[in-house]
């Protein structure tokens, strides 16, 4: 008897133990806390939204996973003395899809982290037909503006676009166009935070070719760089002067 009650105890203290230590893993998963704080160990790369916070002296490090840069260009976007950097990205792997531009800032200490990302900056580089909408393609930095240059002797003609840095927004301060149609040729010239608009034809059917020039003044916008699509805006301010 007396050996049979210690045994009994060991058992009860046994069946304690693991109740405690199942309710402490169920616990554990359900804790929101928990779930936030542990770490995913099945993708090594980093994913975009993790290159946000992240920096690197290579500018390749900050390029998502499966994508490959396209063009590339550098200077001081942001006024601070330091040489920063944009760069046009697609995929490896299907260089029909829609590219992205991000723009890496210099750190004092030598390193680059992710300050803007956009989808929708540049457009598709093919049409559906397979073919190159504008070639040759161009971005540059100069006195702290960003530049983006597409070419096109179709009937896409030219598009040029630029943008700045005001306080911490990259804005775009500035679009051009200029296309040959049949029997004329037509340029835009819009300054979306100033509101103007000017808009130059020039006929092609008389041999002296007349020009004649509008300048429209339209409500003053603030474009930035992360949601803005050039060719959408020309849309909108051809469709709003025709509405006039």
């Amino acid at each position: 008897m007396k050996k049979i009650i210690p045994l009994l105890a060991f058992c009860l203290l046994y069946l304690c133990s693991c109740r405690k230590d199942k309710k402490s893993a169920i616990d554990q998963k359900n804790d929101p806390v928990a779930k936030a704080t542990k770490k995913d160990t099945t993708n090594s790369f980093l994913t975009e939204e993790q290159t946000v916070s992240f920096k690197s002296a290579k500018p390749s490090d900050l390029v998502p996973d499966g994508y490959e840069i396209q063009h590339d260009t550098e200077g001081d976007l942001n006024r601070d003395g330091l040489s920063d950097i944009a760069l046009v990205i697609r995929k490896k792997e299907d260089t029909l899809a829609s590219r992205k531009m991000i723009i890496l800032l210099k750190n004092t200490d030598k390193t680059y982290r992710l300050d803007k990302t956009s989808d929708t900056v540049l457009p598709d580089e093919y049409n559906e037909a397979g073919y190159k909408m504008y070639d040759p393609e161009d971005i540059s930095i100069e006195k702290g503006e960003l530049s983006i240059h597409l070419y096109d002797t179709g009937p896409n003609g030219n598009q040029f676009s630029r943008f700045k840095y005001i306080n911490s927004d990259l804005i775009l301060t500035y679009i051009e166009t200029y296309n040959m149609g049949a029997g004329s040729h037509s340029a835009l010239y819009y300054e979306p935070m100033n509101g103007k608009l000017v808009l130059e034809t020039v006929n092609t059917m008389k041999e002296e070719m007349p020009s004649e020039s509008k300048t429209f003044h339209l409500k003053k916008e603030k474009y930035v760089f992360d949601k803005t699509s050039p060719e959408d805006i020309i849309r909108k301010v051809y469709g709003s002067v025709n509405d006039e």
